[in-house]
């Protein structure tokens, strides 16, 4: 072993301790309110097909980005209330804040919507904070940022009025809308943990549509200490609407990238069955990050991709 390993794996070993503790401590959570921990293929034939996720093959099939529709094939099998912590892999993605190889925590929940499960999360990480023997208003980064509940709600059309001047739900840019999001809106969150609401349903992804409200996506994501936390889904029950969407994404996929996506057909046949639910993928290392006080995710992982 280098000298230099040795020292950086002493170096973050306290981070890593609490890292273990937080897992311990969330599967706890989970448990006392019912929800049954799985564990679903991390290789597979199909993934959801999305521009912007670029995953590693594998002998012809895929590594997991993200555990959803496995989770979703349960659901439409009866099981109610379920979490997972999953090892997801996307091309790419490297930088303070990513690495190709992390750990999302998603769970799901039958007769639940979005608006559930960024309530779960607020709950989660207060807890999480509780048992970890932090205060209320903890420190990251030179941010002083308060926990307590509840969090502060805010719409996508209200913020991006305010901050950046302009309203995505009437204009589409996506372009502006993400160099907005980073440059303008996520910094005017300030100190506080901030749930942005209602995305325009060109950013629907799997979630449905709001009734009543069209071009509103019942999506929210959860946002501390400038750090994107946790992204909620209302989840769409429509096979056709679903396939459609998918479609459009493989054309779009195969036009921009030269590359070909499959459509999950077994995820479409099982949407079929899918009870109303709300679902949410949390950043684990991110989430870690937060609560060590860390700057960037190589100090709350081991082995991060260039030290492997």
């Amino acid at each position: 072993m280098l000298s230099s390993e040795r020292q950086r794996l002493t170096r973050i070993r306290a981070n890593l301790e609490r890292r273990a503790l937080i897992y311990e401590f969330t599967r706890a959570f989970f448990r006392q309110q019912g929800f049954l921990e799985v564990e679903t293929p991390v290789r597979m034939p199909e993934i959801a097909p999305e521009q912007h996720i670029k995953p590693f093959e594998s002998e012809g099939w895929f590594l997991s980005t993200s555990p959803e529709l496995h989770m979703k094939r349960l659901l439409a099998a009866g099981y109610d209330k379920l979490f997972q912590f999953s090892h997801s892999f996307r091309k790419g993605e490297r930088g303070r804040w990513h690495n190709p190889e992390f750990t999302l925590l998603e769970w799901y929940h039958a007769g639940a919507s979005y608006l559930d499960m960024l309530a779960d999360t607020e709950k989660l990480v207060t807890a999480l904070a509780g048992r970890l023997g932090l205060d209320s208003v903890i420190h990251y980064q030179g941010q002083t940022i308060d926990l307590s509940l509840p969090w502060r709600r805010l719409t996508v059309r209200e913020i991006f009025r305010s901050a950046a001047g302009w309203d995505p739900m009437s204009e589409a840019d996506p372009l502006r809308f993400d160099t907005d999001l980073v440059n303008k809106v996520v910094p005017a969150f300030a100190g506080q943990p901030t749930l942005l609401l209602e995305y325009p349903a060109a950013m629907a992804s799997l979630s449905r549509l709001k009734p009543g409200e069209p071009g509103v996506a019942e999506r929210g994501e959860v946002f501390i200490g400038g750090l994107e936390i946790a992204n909620a889904f209302s989840e769409l029950r429509d096979a056709r609407e679903q396939e459609k969407r998918f479609r459009e994404e493989i054309e779009h996929i195969q036009k921009t990238q030269g590359r070909k996506a499959a459509m999950p057909r077994k995820f479409l046949e099982a949407l079929r069955y899918l009870p109303e639910c709300g679902g949410i993928a949390l950043g684990v290392d991110r989430l870690v990050m937060l609560l060590c006080d860390a700057a960037s995710i190589d100090e709350v992982t081991a082995f991060p991709v260039d030290l492997v």
